[in-house]
């Protein structure tokens, strides 16, 4: 029998064999979930919440950039849980209600079980998205909490008068330039402010008692913007306990769970540094809002 030229070379049959063993390995792994009597390696799917919540465009986390992810990790596979790690000094409170309403559809539509894991803190904002999670757990060094909302902002008028600046402003409508600060602080447009604060306060501790409220001691207050470490956060009710992510899944689905991450990838322009000024910017934002409680 002729053998066909190349088949003979013990180096292209050692090449063949690997790839039929490379694309064997990969159909058997695409098709394993969907033969019912074969049991498959559990598998989790690890979602990264980190940076400060804020509007469509400016960086950091929003509804529209995570939102695809999140929605990819509850729906590829079969995963037994998802897994958020979240890092986050908080921000827009919109945006934290937009992803936090995304989860917790998503875990209802699935039926699959989400376990948040904190990092350096989960505050403000970033608290509303551990919460939307049906466990939290956290470091012993990680700072939770900051049930509250805070607006800043700052006041020009006189540094403009003094040099001979003049600001001039027309509206249609007597509220239209509130707060305006280069302008001198009006009490009315201060206490309708204060009015607005006080009804997204009211929605986030509506959140926080509709997700947590059968674990939170009955006569404390813990909606007073107040922060606490892991260990006092979890006799709080706050957070369910002390533990990081692999070791405390592993334990729970076992040590051949596989752990599948979903992210934001960035576009090309971002990688090749068009958008540098913006992230600079972004970047500064951030560490000031992480500076607040200490990191």
């Amino acid at each position: 029998m002729d053998i066909p030229y190349g088949l003979a070379d013990p180096a292209i049959n050692l090449v063949t064999v690997a790839l039929f063993a490379r694309l064997w390995r990969s159909t058997w792994v695409s098709m394993k979930p969907w033969l019912p009597f074969l049991k498959s390696d559990p598998t989790v799917a690890v979602v990264r919440l980190s940076g400060a919540i804020g509007m469509q465009g400016r960086g950091g986390l929003n509804d529209a950039g995570i939102g695809p992810v999140i929605e990819k990790a509850f729906t590829k596979g079969k995963p037994v849980a998802v897994a958020l790690e979240i890092n986050s000094p908080g921000g827009s409170p919109v945006q934290s209600s937009l992803i936090g309403a995304r989860i917790r559809r998503l875990a209802e539509e699935k039926n699959i079980p989400v376990i948040a894991f904190v990092e350096d803190v989960a505050a403000s904002g970033g608290y509303w998205l551990a919460a939307a999670a049906d466990e939290i757990y956290a470091d012993p060094s990680s700072v939770v909490g900051s049930i509250g909302v805070i607006s800043a902002s700052f006041g020009a008028h006189e540094f403009i008068k003094e040099h001979g600046i003049e600001r001039r402003v027309y509206t249609a409508g007597q509220s239209k330039s509130m707060l305006d600060p280069f302008r001198p602080e009006q009490p009315e447009d201060v206490a309708r402010l204060k009015t607005l604060l006080e009804d997204i306060h009211t929605n986030f501790i509506d959140h926080v008692k509709a997700r947590r409220g059968h674990k939170l001691p009955d006569g404390q207050d813990l909606f007073t913007g107040e922060i606490w470490l892991a260990k006092r956060a979890t006799e709080l009710g706050l957070i369910d306990g002390i533990g990081h992510i692999r070791p405390f899944l592993k334990d729970r689905f076992g040590d051949k769970v596989k752990f599948r991450r979903y992210g934001v990838k960035k576009g090309l322009l971002s990688r090749f540094g068009v958008q540098m000024v913006q992230d600079a910017v972004q970047g500064i934002e951030e560490r000031a809002a992480f500076a607040r409680f200490g990191l």
